[in-house]
Order: C-alpha cells, then sequence, then structure tokens
C-alpha cells in the first residue's frame, strides 16, 4: 500500500518559486539579453581524445614488438598507427560519452584489429616476401592488441568517471514531469556522469512536485531566465527530459544552449529524438537513454565535400584576385583614408557570431549606425571609390578569408547583424531556419535578385527552399549565375 504526500499550499509553492529563482541572479551586463549573440563566447573545441590514441598506440608497439622484431620496417608501424588512429575514429572510439566501457567497445577493437593485422601483413608480403609472418603470430599480435587495448581503455574510462565525479559541471534541465523529476535525482545522486543540476527550465512559472530528499532547483521560466543562469552559473550541459521540439521554446532554448557552448543531451525514457542530429551510439545514464544532440540535419559526406570545395576553391581565388584585392585595397586608402577593410559581426551557422570582412565603402558616424542601419547605398558620404566597389560587388572580396577560416561558405544563406537577426526573426517565423547551414557570400536569394532593400519574407524562404534541397550542383549553378551577375554589375 502506498501513500501519497500532502498538496503543496500555492502559496507555499509560489514563495519557494521566488526563493529559487532569487538564487539566480543577472550577469553584471545589466540591460542587454541574455539570449543575444556575444562574440565573446564561442563554443568550446572538443579536445583530442589524447588518453584514449595513446592506450591504443601502448597496445599497438606491444603486439609490433610480438610480430617477430626487426622484421618489419620502423616506417610500416608508423603507417599502420596512423591508419589504426583513423579508423578508431571512424568507428567513434574516441567520441566523448556519459557511460564508457571497455567491454562495449570490445567487438569494435577485435574486428579492427584482426583486419589491420591481416591487410598489413598481406602487403609487406607482396612488396618483401622474407618478412612474411606466419598466422601464428599474427594472431597473436592481433590478440595481444586487444587484450592490452582493452585492459588500457578501462583504466582511461575509469579514471575519467573518477575525475568527472569529483569535479561535477554545472547543468540545466529542461523537462517537467516524473520522467525530469527523476533525471534530476539520478544526476543529483551519480556524480560518476559529471552533471550538477543547477536549476530547471520547465516553461511555466511553477514548480514541479520533487522526490523527497532532492535539493530543490531554482525554476526557470522563459528563455531570458535560462540565459542568465547560463552565464551565471557557467552551465556546460543541458539535459532536455524530452524532444526539444516538444518543449515551448525549444528551439529558442536549444539556440541559447548552441550559442554558449553547452553540451545538449537528451535523456529521456523514450527512444525518438526529432529533428535534431544525434550520435550513432546512444548512451545512458542510469538506465535512461541518453542522447548528444547537434542543430541541424547530419552532416553526410557531400556536406564535407562542400566544406573542402569552400576551402580550396576560396583559397585559389584570394591568389588568383591578389592583383584586384591590392587595387581594391589602393583605392580605398586613397579616396576614403586609413582603414581599408572593414569589420563587422555577423550571425553564421547555428546562430553562433563571428567577425565578416569587406573593403569599406563609407565610415559609418559612429558603431550604432553600423549595427542598426539597414541601406547605405544611397548615403552621399560614400565616395567615387566606395560606390564602384559596391556597384561591382568587389567589396566582398575579402570575405573569401572568411571561407577560408570557416567562418562562410561560398554559398548560403547571407549573414546578417544581430540586431536585424532578432528582428526579422520576431517578424517573419522562417526567418531563424536560415541559420541551419553557414552562411555565404552568395545565396539563392541572392541570384534570384533579392538582395539590398528587398523583401525579407522572400529572401527567408528562397534561403530555407536552397537548404531543404541543397545539393553540391546547386551550389555550382549558384556560383556561376553569380559571376554572370557581377559582370552585368549587379551589385547594391
Amino acid at each position: 500500500m502506498t501513500t501519497e504526500s500532502a498538496p503543496v499550499p500555492r502559496a507555499a509553492q509560489a514563495t519557494a518559486v521566488r526563493r529559487a529563482a532569487s538564487a539566480i541572479r543577472p550577469p553584471r551586463s545589466g540591460g542587454k539579453d541574455a539570449t543575444a549573440p556575444r562574440p565573446a563566447v564561442r563554443a568550446p573545441r572538443r579536445r583530442a581524445p589524447a588518453a584514449l590514441m595513446a592506450a591504443d598506440a601502448l597496445a599497438l608497439g606491444a603486439a609490433a614488438a610480438l610480430v617477430a622484431p626487426g622484421m618489419w620496417p620502423t616506417a610500416v608501424v608508423l603507417v599502420q598507427a596512423a591508419v589504426q588512429l583513423l579508423l578508431h575514429a571512424y568507428r567513434g572510439l574516441y567520441r566523448p560519452g556519459l557511460s564508457p566501457s571497455a567491454l562495449a567497445e570490445l567487438p569494435a577493437l577485435a574486428w579492427l584489429a584482426v583486419v589491420q593485422w591481416y591487410v598489413v601483413a598481406e602487403a609487406v608480403t607482396l612488396h618483401d616476401p622474407r618478412n612474411a609472418a606466419g598466422w601464428t603470430a599474427l594472431g597473436c599480435a592481433a590478440g595481444l592488441q586487444i587484450l592490452v587495448g582493452c585492459g588500457a581503455r578501462a583504466l582511461v574510462h575509469r579514471s575519467r568517471l573518477w575525475s568527472a565525479g569529483r569535479s561535477p559541471r554545472s547543468a540545466l534541465v529542461v523537462g517537467d514531469g516524473p520522467v525530469a523529476d527523476r533525471v534530476v535525482a539520478v544526476l543529483q545522486e551519480h556524480r560518476r556522469y559529471g552533471m550538477r543540476p543547477v536549476g530547471r527550465v520547465t516553461g511555466s512559472g511553477t514548480q514541479g512536485d520533487q522526490p523527497a530528499g532532492e535539493a530543490a532547483l531554482p525554476v526557470l521560466a522563459s528563455v531570458q531566465d535560462a540565459g542568465r543562469a547560463v552565464v551565471q552559473n557557467s552551465v556546460r550541459h543541458a539535459v532536455f527530459t524530452v524532444a526539444p521540439e516538444t518543449v515551448p521554446d525549444g528551439a529558442e532554448l536549444f539556440d541559447l544552449f548552441t550559442r554558449h557552448g553547452c553540451q545538449v543531451w537528451l535523456i529521456t525514457d523514450q527512444s525518438a529524438v526529432g529533428r535534431y542530429r544525434t550520435t550513432d551510439r546512444p548512451d545512458h545514464v542510469w538506465g535512461f537513454a541518453a542522447h548528444s544532440l547537434r542543430a541541424g540535419p547530419h552532416r553526410s559526406v557531400a556536406h564535407r565535400v562542400k566544406r573542402v570545395m569552400d576551402a580550396v576553391l576560396a583559397a585559389v581565388a584570394l591568389i588568383v584576385a591578389s592583383p584586384v584585392l591590392a587595387a581594391c585595397a589602393l583605392a580605398v586608402r586613397v579616396c576614403d583614408g586609413p582603414g581599408v577593410l572593414f569589420h563587422q559581426e555577423r550571425i553564421g551557422e547555428h546562430g553562433r557570431p563571428f567577425v565578416l570582412l569587406k573593403f569599406r565603402t563609407l565610415r559609418p558616424a559612429d558603431a550604432h549606425e553600423s549595427a542598426t542601419r539597414w541601406n547605405v547605398s544611397s548615403d552621399r558620404r560614400m565616395s567615387r571609390a566606395g560606390r564602384v566597389l559596391r556597384r561591382t560587388s568587389l567589396d566582398e572580396l575579402p570575405q573569401l578569408w572568411n571561407v577560408v577560416r570557416g567562418d562562410m561558405s561560398l554559398v548560403g544563406p547571407r549573414p546578417e547583424r544581430p540586431y536585424f537577426v532578432q528582428k526579422f526573426s520576431r517578424m517573419h517565423p522562417g526567418y531563424r531556419a536560415r541559420h541551419r547551414m553557414p552562411a555565404g557570400i552568395t545565396g539563392l536569394a541572392q541570384v534570384h535578385g533579392l538582395r539590398g532593400d528587398t523583401s525579407i519574407e522572400d529572401r527567408a524562404r528562397f534561403d530555407n527552399r536552397y537548404i531543404e534541397t541543397w545539393s553540391l550542383w546547386q551550389d555550382l549553378c549558384v556560383l556561376a549565375r553569380t559571376a554572370g551577375s557581377v559582370f552585368r554589375l549587379g551589385g547594391s
């Protein structure tokens, strides 16, 4: 027979919510919107799993020492080590997880070791039959690599879990109801997962019934409150207990966490993850399914080819166009004085800010004018050189360096300033969705004449159409049409 706890009076519940919320204070910046993109906040770079790589190298070295020491050249062993690194990375054996297990990795380690040793042995035998190794030696080498690698990885995983338990990082839990309550309790009880809940984002102004003995958490009822909590508490993990699209303001919360470099998880007792990209191998947290979420669709091989193509073409274009770049820089310097390049904050993929480069065609009166003035094509302060650069779109050439750096792509939605991103996102429902892909120097909207002072709604429609029907061939077609518009002096 079970007993139910007495309901908490509404007045007492409201008081508890106010006290909990008071624990989270706004950041020192004061009146600024905590959810707005900040140029200083960037997603943390993932460090290479050096310990796991060292464990694999140790296992390979022990196995190589067993197979006829001195018979195989050192260069062969080094090539084998490089191939092993690539194979393990491809299989996701270096991907960080919440519950890593050497036994779970054993099948992949064993299969890759056997294939690797067989291929290397065949290659060495074809090159020099005198260095051929027997099947017994190869089997022992593969077996030793598997045992040493599995044991070393077990030590690495145990050390990582121990370190995570000693220094858990702040986390926000998004969701309401029994599942969210249980996830919070699990994270508080099992610190080895490396998360310390510091708040609950419920989307409502009430606090759910938390299990007995669980420390009360601040309740955050809006995206703005969540933004303040992320800044103040240095939150590094965000845990959704239901798919983000089913949460009120779930897309905005996801964008907020992504902008601030948080690792976003979906930890739930359901299998659906919605439209967000997840890791290939699902993890678990005390039996709950755990998925690491990424924004946007799965990046296929074609998307990787797009990035390589962008970098190569942009680098070649910078070299070929270097005389034109020098002439433009000289014209700006002579006509408008010092300060050839114009630096401006723009919003790129997944709402991340970056600094866009252009040749300066007009010196703004102040930073506010630069950030909030929409169109300067008819400004009388613009010099003759500035008008020519804008008319021919040559002022955009320095953005090739943004492409090489990875801030932009050659083809994609045009990036906009934070002020206008916030404004247009409120006015046009599809505007925020155009940040699903990297920003571009040109795009489908631009080759249809939508540049300068034209319809934002039409631009967003064409940009989303480009993303939904993207292909490498479409990129090439847009680049060809852009080149044609430049020769027709289609700038603005």
